[in-house]
């Protein structure tokens, strides 16, 4: 008895797989009357069983047992839906699947794999109740945002296995791999945020955009802003304390980002980062309390953010950023990297972040990689405070570039003292 105690856990375990899917099924179907059901919960809990008994035999009689048992199955599920068929409407093909797939998992749960059986049923059954809601979302699927979940697919798994992972050029600096697999990175997580965005409605007003707006580009939402405070004057706290949060949500994803590559890097910047974030927002705390209106705002949706193009520009700006990184460490030494962090920051702080983060303990000292993230992360910074002056007028300078120059002298200070 104690020799056939494993052999009935396996089969309990298939025949619990069989009732959790048939659960479902049996709920969705409840209403129809009898002789319309398809299946219910104790055909697919015998379904399970079966097929726990099937991977149990195979292991005494050969594969062969399973491939006989999983015929059979189909066999009698297109003799079903062809046996009847007036009620075909009311049968959904997917509770067909369904029980093949029952089939399988109790398979797999008799051949001792049942961690992996139990979780595919368990995304199984999530995936049969969430008929509604995943209909829903096709509904409103756009077709741009359709094309962008295709160029990320393409970008990742097709483009991305078929780069060598090699350096070339001068110094083997150029890895097509590394490199590619940065830029789908970013693609990524501006995919997540462009969707928080959609998600969230950027109606919420100005407060809700700038939190997820940093995901994005907090450049593009301090222009954004900036001149909606120019035009309305009234909203002029409003759109600073959209423009700072923008901004600090850039800290935590430099540190994501950072991390992701380089784990070490990770312990090197949460706190100098995680200070200039914690002044940025607690700034945007006091005016948003002192004087800050609750009026929404139209913010206009942010533009999709994984076009090819932009992805390949990106993958170009990060080749020239390596590359003249590794010049100025041949030329100039480890200081040149940091007046490389300081001028490319301006423009864009996630190329030099990668480049970076890549460089750290194997080209450059970590701690000269961590300067540079930090320094980047300030001239960009500073950038944006300018930019929210220049294109929001003087009273941007006391309700954003104060804060802005705050926040990144206390980041350095404390990268100095760390």
């Amino acid at each position: 008895m104690e020799n056939s105690l494993p052999q009935l856990l396996l089969l309990g375990s298939a025949l619990a797989i069989g009732l959790l899917i048939g659960v479902e099924r049996g709920w969705s179907s409840r209403d129809l009357a009898d002789g319309k059901r398809m299946a219910g919960l104790r055909t697919f809990g015998l379904t399970g069983l079966l097929g726990g008994l099937s991977g149990l035999l195979s292991q005494l009689l050969g594969d062969a047992i399973v491939a006989v048992g999983f015929a059979s199955v189909a066999a009698l599920v297109i003799a079903a839906y062809l046996s009847n068929p007036h009620n075909r409407s009311n049968i959904s093909a997917t509770s067909h699947v369904a029980m093949l797939t029952t089939f399988l998992l109790g398979a797999l749960a008799g051949l001792d794999q049942v961690t992996i059986a139990a979780a595919c049923a368990v995304v199984t059954t999530l995936l049969l109740r969430s008929k509604r809601f995943l209909h829903r979302l096709l509904q409103n699927l756009s077709q741009h945002e359709l094309n962008a979940g295709l160029q990320l697919l393409i970008i990742s798994l097709v483009l991305l296995p078929a780069l060598p992972n090699k350096g070339y050029g001068p110094w083997q600096t150029l890895n097509p791999y590394e490199i590619w697999w940065m830029v789908v990175l970013i693609a990524a997580i501006s995919f997540v945020g462009y969707f928080l965005i959609r998600l969230m409605g950027t109606q919420r007003g100005i407060l809700m955009t700038g939190l997820a707006g940093g995901l994005l580009s907090s450049t593009a939402l301090t222009l954004q802003l900036s001149r909606l405070a120019r035009s309305q004057p009234a909203l002029q706290r409003l759109c600073a304390v959209g423009i700072l949060t923008a901004c600090g949500v850039m800290f935590p994803r430099v540190i994501l980002i950072a991390g992701l590559i380089n784990p070490a890097l990770m312990n090197q910047l949460y706190l100098p980062l995680g200070i200039m974030a914690g002044v940025i927002f607690g700034c945007a705390a006091l005016i948003l309390r002192h004087g800050g209106t609750h009026q929404e705002v139209e913010a206009a949706p942010p533009k999709n953010p994984l076009e090819l193009k932009p992805a390949l520009l990106f993958g170009l700006l990060l080749a020239a950023i390596a590359l003249l990184g590794r010049a100025m460490v041949e030329w100039l030494g480890e200081s040149g990297v940091l007046l490389l962090a300081v001028a490319s920051g301006i423009a864009d702080v996630d190329a030099i972040n990668l480049t970076l983060s890549r460089m750290a303990d194997r080209e450059i000292l970590l701690n000269t990689a961590t300067l540079g993230i930090i320094l980047a992360s300030i001239s960009n910074t500073l950038f944006k405070g300018g930019l929210a002056v220049f294109a929001g007028g003087r009273g941007m300078l006391r309700w954003v570039m104060l804060p802005l120059l705050l926040a990144g002298s206390t980041g350095l200070l404390s990268a100095w003292l760390y």
